[in-house]
């Protein structure tokens, strides 16, 4: 079994420097052969991609955009009335990641409206999802990208975050139907909302595209103190010959390069 491939998420590691591009570069400095991003839309794109070039650093994920962050979105993928803003969204993410080379694009599903009650508006916003990911389907396949969703749990992070666990993004995913439309699996927000981890990675491995990992309960390091035994998910990863790239979505306890440890302790180990 060849041994996992991590990616520096640049939206939460070497956020000692203000700019993505120069987060490219420390990410490369650091050994990182790929990056992911959640929202790189405020940055030039041509630094971006002199960045990416100049290092050879792959992108791995961006996200779509989420909407008016004041206002209280983060995403709009599942909210109803929103599909125009989603469509013009997409067109963005899609114009980055061509420019970078990024085949998958988190497409992000948004939160239940503000006074609503998630039992009463489920069965809509499930439905707009359920368009909207189809719609995103189509013009991503167009050029080889995939979509992908993502469950945030609704316990600690996001109470009001529509897709909020495997069991209903898999549900979503069958009624898509699409190829191109996987699940991306954050195992911060797996082992929150249902833990049970052996065997949901196992039973929806076939949908994973993307994964992404954090210690729980505080969102640091993997070899942090937490609920999570990384070095067993690790090696339940590489038994289901997991190929695609980790992302590094967590908050550094120090500076991003001194908690890197855990990455050469695990090279060090799988070689």
């Amino acid at each position: 079994m060849s041994s996992l491939k991590f990616c520096a998420n640049i939206s939460w590691l070497f956020t000692e420097l203000p700019d993505f591009s120069q987060r490219i570069y420390a990410a490369a400095s650091a050994g990182f052969q790929a990056v992911e991003a959640a929202w790189l839309y405020e940055c030039d794109l041509k630094e971006l991609q002199n960045a990416r070039e100049a290092t050879g650093v792959e992108v791995i994920l961006i996200n779509t955009p989420p909407g008016d962050v004041k206002s209280g979105d983060l995403g709009l993928g599942a909210v109803p009335g929103r599909e125009k803003e989603f469509r013009e969204g997409l067109d963005l993410a899609l114009k980055y990641a061509k420019a970078l080379e990024c085949k998958r694009i988190h497409l992000m599903a948004g939160r239940i409206p503000l006074g609503s009650n998630r039992s009463v508006v489920a069965k809509d916003m499930e439905a707009v999802f359920v368009q909207n990911l189809t719609y995103a389907a189509d013009v991503l396949s167009k050029e080889g990208i995939s979509g992908m969703i993502e469950p945030i749990n609704t316990r600690i992070t996001d109470p009001r975050y529509f897709l909020d666990s495997p069991q209903q993004a898999a549900a979503i995913l069958e009624k898509v139907g699409k190829p191109n439309i996987k699940l991306q699996m954050d195992i911060f927000h797996w082992q929150i909302m249902d833990g049970n981890l052996t065997q949901n990675i196992q039973k929806y491995f076939p949908m994973i595209g993307h994964v992404q990992i954090a210690q729980v309960p505080g969102r640091n390091e993997p070899d942090s103190a937490g609920e999570l035994n990384y070095s067993y998910l690790f090696n339940t990863l590489k038994k289901h010959n997991y190929q695609g790239y980790i992302g590094c979505e967590y908050k550094p306890i120090g500076s991003t390069k001194e908690g890197l440890g855990w990455i050469k302790d695990y090279c060090s180990h799988s070689q």
